[in-house]
């Protein structure tokens, strides 16, 4: 090949670069989606978990729906008050308040009051072990204190007792329901940190039946109805069930009579952990 016809190639294809590259730059300066500087901004101030606990997919949804005014900084529950401060100083809104979420469980029936009718042996999972026979504890409702909710929680808001029950911090739970999906009995709800007033307790029986496979079960006794405000607390095939809608109409009382502390009253930064399965211990929890 001659000098001739390889300077032509590169001219021809040197040409063709210059009118693709001309072609997207003006397409480029037609279609280009302006972005909002400050999304970039208020992002570096976010935490970057994308936990989801402020409603938004990630911490840049999140920034996008800050900017846009349909977020509110303390949203974002990872963040401290100076965090959320800074980001709305940045943008210059009003930091706002949210209400405070937190994962709890539905459990009290550790190792020491949970009867166990076999020895699991196995790859050390909650899920693994639920799928041979449910996973070897007598109530096959409760936690099996195999940890993937510790495992899963990222932000170390999780720990296990020496009961093998999970007590989740609430200063540092975001909501993220990361621990929600980790647990194959569905123990785990993401609810407002307000109320006081928990059922510690998924029992599928009711009576001495589920009393003689955990001591802390509730046994459909009803005394928590007749002791709570009208409306407030039902039975529902044997389980205690507190209408959370009725904000503001609970009172340590419900839990004075249950037999088993099953029903336990809470304040808004407790760790949240089994009573020990006396009427006592629930007393004591209410006062």
């Amino acid at each position: 090949m001659d000098l001739y016809a390889i300077f032509q190639s590169i001219l021809i294809l040197s040409g063709v670069c210059v009118v693709f590259g001309a072609l997207i730059a003006l397409a480029h300066s037609r279609f280009r989606v302006f972005e909002d500087p400050r999304i970039e901004a208020a992002l570096e101030l976010l935490p970057r978990t994308n936990c989801g606990a402020c409603g938004s997919p990630g911490c840049r949804p999140f920034a996008e729906g800050l900017v846009q005014g349909e977020q509110q900084p303390a949203s974002c529950t990872v963040m401290g008050p100076a965090e959320i401060e800074d980001v709305a100083q940045l943008l210059g809104v009003e930091a706002g308040e949210a209400n405070k979420r937190v994962a709890r469980l539905l459990c009290a029936g550790g190792s020491h009051v949970a009867v166990q009718d076999a020895e699991y042996r196995g790859f050390a999972s909650c899920k693994a072990a639920a799928s041979v026979a449910g996973g070897g504890k007598g109530c096959t409702w409760g936690c099996l204190g195999l940890a993937d909710c510790e495992v899963a929680c990222d932000l170390d808001a999780i720990h296990m007792s020496a009961a093998l029950l999970p007590i989740v911090d609430p200063v540092r739970c975001t909501a993220c329901g990361d621990c929600v999906d980790a647990c194959p009995k569905d123990l785990f709800v993401i609810m407002p940190l307000e109320p006081h007033l928990i059922v510690q307790c998924r029992s599928e029986l009711e009576g001495e039946e589920a009393e003689g496979l955990c001591q802390v079960a509730c046994n459909g006794c009803g005394k928590c109805v007749l002791d709570a405000a009208e409306g407030l607390i039902d039975i529902v095939e044997g389980l205690a069930v507190i209408d959370y809608t009725k904000h503001g109409l609970e009172a340590p009382g419900a839990t004075k009579r249950c037999p088993t502390g099953a029903i336990v009253w809470v304040e808004n930064a407790q760790l949240l952990e089994g009573t020990g399965g006396s009427a006592t211990d629930a007393s004591q929890t209410a006062e």
